[in-house]
């Protein structure tokens, strides 16, 4: 899947709600998406992941695209959150704070300092 040597299940877990994230804060495109999410401290995120990802939120509503010629090269596929996807995004993200709260106080149950 990519990542600065992150596991892979955790990249699974936490990739469509942070591609959903990077829509809310505009209309994006695909390699614009992935440079955000390397951006991030994620890593690379290949295109074989990136765009069935993409294709899914779509399909669900979640996304809205559309193709538009490019200025000089290729068209690209821009993408946009829909209102669907901004009340998933709203739901998803409060769950990933419970969830990741609850995970690091079995992980670092003594709150020590992190080397990252």
């Amino acid at each position: 899947m990519g990542g600065d040597g992150w596991p892979s299940g955790w990249l699974r877990g936490v990739i469509e709600l942070a591609v959903l994230a990077i829509a809310a804060e505009g209309e994006t495109y695909g390699y614009a998406l992935g440079s955000r999410l390397a951006e991030a401290g994620l890593g690379k995120i290949k295109g074989g992941t990136l765009y069935p990802i993409l294709n899914r939120l779509e399909e669900s509503g979640a996304l809205a695209a559309e193709w538009r010629q490019g200025d000089g090269g290729p068209g690209r596929k821009f993408y946009w959150i829909t209102e669907e996807g901004q009340v998933r995004l709203l739901l998803e993200q409060q769950q990933w704070l419970t969830f990741s709260a609850r995970a690091t106080s079995i992980i670092n149950p003594k709150g020590r300092p992190n080397d990252a």
